[in-house]
């Protein structure tokens, strides 16, 4: 399952440390941040729940970029 998201981010670089954390948060297959339109792709591994999975990137993606905020 592959869901987007809004995004609230500062710069290109923030963006980018964004989408690291979140490819490496458990249950995501794969993430895409794009700085430009302010939004997140996110491909879920089978069997996980995207709201729990979400709760932990949005996590992940405040401890590397503290002032960013990922909308669910």
């Amino acid at each position: 399952m592959k869901k987007t998201y809004k995004i609230d981010v500062d710069c290109a670089n923030c963006a980018n440390k964004m989408e690291e954390a979140a490819r490496k948060t458990a249950g995501v297959k794969d993430a895409t941040v794009n700085f430009m339109t302010l939004k997140m792709s996110v491909e879920f591994e089978e069997g996980h729940e995207p709201k729990t999975v979400m709760e932990q990137v949005r996590k992940n993606c405040k401890r590397v970029e503290d002032d960013c905020e990922v909308y669910l």
